[in-house]
């Protein structure tokens, strides 16, 4: 019985190891062009697809610069309604 639990154990942390190498990385391309359909199951077009594709393979840099500059006076992550707003003026700007 102990040799058992024994695999069982051993088991799942081979399992936990498995998903922890997994890399977590953006979507591809592909995935989110399969994706890019409207509610009614048609497939977008032109300007409504670009957006679609730029939002679900994670926007642009900018909204990543953004989010590394969204801090405090004193050195601390913002957070909600601060936060919000600084990444709302940041990505603004850097349209611009």
């Amino acid at each position: 019985m102990n040799k058992f639990f024994a695999s069982v154990l051993v088991g799942l942390f081979a399992v936990n190891v498995a998903y922890a190498q997994a890399p977590a990385a953006a979507p591809a391309a592909g995935d989110c062009e399969a994706k890019a359909v409207s509610k009614s199951g048609k497939p977008l077009a032109g300007a409504a697809k670009t957006a679609f594709i730029k939002k679900c393979e994670g926007g642009s840099a900018a909204a990543s610069a953004c989010e590394e500059k969204a801090v405090s006076k004193s050195g601390k992550p913002l957070a909600g309604a601060a936060k919000t707003a600084f990444l709302k003026k940041c990505e603004a700007d850097a349209a611009k």
